[in-house]
């Protein structure tokens, strides 16, 4: 997709990952981006317009199509990390995982592909993580809705194939934004080389975008048992923290 002209929605865009996203593309030339959050804030940037979007929401998710009727690209970026386990977790905070990366993004897609379609076609950006793959304690209510989100992202790759709108997964690990702020430094990336990566994808056409390598190393050894998989990363994790 070429992003030089085109019409982007970043939702929760106003920080983090997100704000960078929305920086570089219109670095890149992008005619206007809309930046969505709850309350329609974090739009203060040239070429920026804040759209009201609670991704939680049906109608709300429909409400902002009709309002940046003119998208070609989505990004579904909106997240939270609630550190709950699944075992012993809170449960409300385990659901409010899986409405905002699963349905949220589902919800999201489903008001905004028609228009993209509608407007000749274009691309959705989903920020999935590299925990859709790897599942830790300590993790599990985040992996388990990223992994939903992974399931939703191929899924509507095919689903939307026909109608021209690509779409993408976004993977990486650790980053420098608050969403990761008790992690340790050394293993978080740079967030606007994240964002970098995932736009040099989107404009590439490529359907899984890794944001470190890192994670595409992870990716190469997904085939490996459960326990070694885990044992793997850990044990790559150790040497990085200790070098």
């Amino acid at each position: 997709m070429d992003l030089k002209g085109s019409v982007a929605v970043v939702t929760g865009g106003s920080g983090g990952l997100g704000r960078h996203l929305v920086a570089q593309l219109l670095e890149r030339g992008a005619a206007k981006v809309y930046v969505a959050t709850r309350k329609a804030e974090g739009a203060d940037m040239a070429g920026t317009t804040a759209l009201k979007l609670d991704v939680t929401d049906p109608a709300s998710s429909a409400a902002a199509a009709k309002v940046a009727a003119d998208t070609t690209l989505l990004i579904n970026n909106a997240g939270v990390n609630t550190h709950a386990s699944l075992v012993d977790g809170d449960f409300g905070d385990i659901r409010r995982e899986m409405e905002i990366a699963y349905f949220g993004s589902l919800n999201v897609t489903r008001a905004f592909a028609p228009v993209i379609e509608a407007n000749g076609g274009g691309a959705i950006l989903n920020v999935c993580s590299q925990l859709s793959w790897v599942h830790f304690t300590g993790a599990g209510a985040y992996s388990g809705a990223k992994a939903a989100e992974w399931a939703l992202t191929n899924a509507t790759r095919f689903e939307l194939a026909p109608r021209g709108v690509q779409v993408a997964g976004l993977y990486m690990g650790y980053m420098d934004t608050p969403l990761f702020a008790d992690a340790p430094e050394k293993l978080k990336s740079d967030s606007a080389t994240v964002a970098a990566r995932a736009l040099d994808g989107i404009a590439a056409g490529a359907d899984e975008i890794f944001g470190d390598d890192f994670t595409g190393w992870v990716k190469e050894i997904m085939g490996e048992s459960p326990d070694a998989f885990a044992h793997s990363i850990q044990g790559r994790s150790a040497r990085v923290l200790q070098s």
